[in-house]
């Protein structure tokens, strides 16, 4: 099959939107397809192939809700006059999507559509946008959905719409199907005995690691030594004034774009000099790296530091390592870890769940997303319970977060035997491998359609 994906952002671009649509293309390029990328042109990007997958890279930004700008137009002329087979779309809310509103009658593939989330389904800002989605979402002939229940799929259903297939994320078992490195503990001084906590995100407010390093401080792990991982690039951040006035949008779409196209494994540096430079390219001035202060979800981590400096003045035997390691030394870190804890205010399907239960690691995370939903199909994670407000973010008590913490941090048998259920059934289901298995299906299924 001809295969056209069309994303935000991809390779090299770092985000859990491109990972997803990257595991997936190679993939179904080993399996015999053909298959493009139709993404966002970004200044690091020196190639058009990567692995086999052709890229074609268009310079627009923005979405429906907050305005659009750039080729539009090429890009419809692209999907609409080009022959693919199938035609895949990963995400609401962004140009890929939103700008083929107008011509989906005439895109000669069949149409499939992943809606990842619907993150701001609840935002007043978005409200026209969801009234009209509806009609656009009939034109697809098939959704995939990552969870069985969520915001995005309950609105598909309140809506009439059966023409779907749930597909969960997953981990690479390429990456995961490794050795552990004994040498890694002791690169962090730490003996086999101590504990070892990992967390890993962006270092956007919204991913919880205040919350994180606040139950730390507080969690009673009797006087064991433990070391807390927190993987993310906060310390190279530069916090200068809020330049949400001088560059003419939405902070929340500055820090879309930020966190899109770096974002997951702590490449904030890079996200910040490709966000500004995707700006740039819209004809905005912007100066040096930010702190948005108007949307306070996504305000980097300004406590940080007296959080860490707390957790150290306690003389308590516990440590904050905060780091941004190499993808390599990442894997190394999930496999060596006693429990990754998670606590983000919004997700969908957060792959660092099901990397977790790759590394054969038990997780402890709040409900953001489908999360409880990962713990049963893996078998190897708890849930804490957090509340969510009027606007779908999720926010722990921190005191609750901690006592759950120290609690399965107690019994590190049971530890084990939930990182081991976790692993294997990961192995079972969970990896791409197997998932792009489902989506090839998918794509056969959809693709008979203009034949019958």
């Amino acid at each position: 099959m001809n295969i056209l994906f069309c994303c935000e952002f991809y390779a090299p671009s770092v985000g859990g939107v491109q990972e997803v649509m990257r595991q997936l293309a190679e993939r179904l390029v080993v399996r015999g397809h053909s298959v493009t990328v139709a993404t966002t042109a970004i200044p690091i990007r020196g190639f058009k192939e990567l692995n086999g997958v052709h890229i074609r890279e268009f310079s627009i930004s923005g979405n429906l809700a907050n305005g659009m700008k750039g080729d539009l137009e090429s890009y419809r002329q692209f999907v609409a006059d080009t022959d693919f087979d199938v035609v895949m779309i990963k995400a609401a809310q962004q140009w890929t999507f939103d700008a083929l509103w107008p011509v989906l009658s005439r895109i000669p593939g069949k149409k499939v559509f992943i809606p990842c989330g619907f993150s701001c389904l609840y935002e007043p800002d978005y409200a026209n946008y969801f009234r009209e989605l509806p009609a656009i979402l009939r034109q697809f002939e098939h959704l995939i959905f990552y969870a069985s229940e969520y915001r995005d799929i309950r609105f598909a259903r309140q809506h009439g719409l059966t023409d779907f297939s749930i597909i969960p994320n997953g981990a690479s078992e390429v990456e995961f199907s490794i050795t552990p490195d004994p040498s890694f503990r002791h690169r962090y001084s730490l003996c086999d005995e101590d504990l070892l906590f990992l967390t890993v995100g962006s270092p956007a407010r919204m991913k919880g690691h205040c919350e994180i390093a606040e139950a730390f401080l507080r969690a009673d792990f009797s006087g064991r030594p433990a070391t807390l991982l927190l993987n993310s690039s906060t310390h190279l951040v530069r916090q200068t004034s809020s330049i949400a006035s001088s560059i003419g949008v939405k902070s929340r779409e500055y820090w879309r774009v930020v966190r899109e196209i770096g974002g997951r494994d702590g490449l904030m540096p890079m996200a910040m000099h490709v966000g500004h430079g995707v700006l740039n390219k819209m004809g905005i001035r912007v100066g040096g790296y930010a702190r948005i202060s108007e949307e306070p979800q996504n305000v980097v981590m300004d406590d940080m530091p007296d959080l860490i400096a707390k957790i150290h003045s306690q003389q308590s035997c516990k440590r904050v390592v905060l780091t941004d390691l190499p993808r390599a030394d990442l894997v190394q870190a999930y496999v060596n870890a006693d429990l990754f804890v998670f606590a983000s205010y919004v997700e969908y399907s957060p792959l660092v769940l099901f990397e977790s239960a790759a590394g054969g690691t038990p997780f402890l995370s709040v409900p953001v997303g489908n999360a409880a939903e990962i713990a049963e199909w893996t078998g190897g994670g708890v849930i804490c319970p957090a509340s969510q407000d009027e606007r779908g973010y999720t926010k722990v008590n921190p005191e609750i977060f901690a006592e759950q913490w120290a609690q399965l941090a107690s019994n590190r048998a049971y530890l084990r035997q939930l990182g081991g259920v976790g692993k294997q059934n990961w192995a079972a289901r969970f990896t791409w491998e197997k998932i792009t298995g489902q989506y090839e299906n998918v794509f056969r299924k959809v693709a008979t359609y203009a034949q019958a």
